[in-house]
């Protein structure tokens, strides 16, 4: 099987190479002294790796740690998720919210007992074929668990990268999408994938929030064509009398 590209890119803004790798170390110097430690980072469990990343669409980490540790003691593996009820699959979930999760990630286990011997596999098609993994989480599992060169575009990292890089348009639209999904592409590493991708995800939930960014201790703000972000509307100049 070829390999597939490493996302669903489009027309991408391109940084001049000497600005992308200064991106890429002082991205890398920051979150080795600021990074979160969380239990997924300490597995390369591709089934841990799934669990966590689909607890955390749309939810907090707070909320999902006990959840994560709760639901790995009860479904140790996807076969133990694939002979669960699914009563009892959406019951654990509780109260997390957002309730076809459960239902996709005992699909997601169903599949893989019955075509991977239990187990996920490691290339972009294969897991794209899985109802339930999309573009971000297949690239999470490879780059997480596998340690492969993959892109990753949730909400966080695609909001540091529109700021950082582009600044002009409108961040959701579908173009936008597509090109930051390239623009991830274009930075991703060769080595150091999993430390990027966590600290892309970090930069944006600590530092480049959605409200009131941190912008005095990013360590982008020297070339941030955001920087200094606002929000607050602009006001037309008042005539002067």
């Amino acid at each position: 099987m070829s390999p597939a590209p490493l996302s669903p890119s489009g027309p991408a803004p391109s940084p001049a190479p000497p600005l992308r790798q200064r991106f890429r170390k002082r991205l890398l110097d920051w979150y080795r002294a600021n990074g979160r430690d969380l239990p997924w980072r300490n597995t390369d469990d591709p089934y841990h790796i799934l669990i966590s990343e689909v607890m955390l669409q749309q939810t907090q980490v707070d909320r999902v740690l006990p959840k994560y540790h709760e639901w790995l003691g009860k479904y140790p593996s996807l076969a133990a998720l694939a002979e669960a009820p699914i009563d009892d699959v959406t019951h654990t979930w509780r109260p997390l919210g957002y309730n076809i999760r459960p239902r996709r990630l005992h699909a997601i286990a169903r599949q893989s007992v019955e075509q991977f011997g239990g187990q996920l596999p490691s290339d972009h098609e294969t897991l794209m074929s899985f109802k339930g993994i999309g573009a971000y989480t297949a690239g999470a599992i490879r780059s997480f668990a596998f340690r492969q060169r993959a892109a990753i575009l949730d909400t966080n990292v695609a909001r540091v990268l529109f700021r950082v890089f582009i600044a002009k348009g409108d961040p959701k639209a579908h173009a936008m999408k597509r090109q930051l999904w390239g623009l991830s592409e274009l930075l991703v590493p060769r080595k150091h994938v999993f430390d990027f991708n966590q600290a892309l995800m970090d930069l944006g939930a600590m530092v480049c929030v959605a409200r009131k960014p941190r912008c005095e201790v990013c360590p982008m703000q020297r070339f941030c064509r955001s920087y200094p972000w606002t929000d607050a509307p602009s006001r037309p100049k008042r005539r002067a009398d």
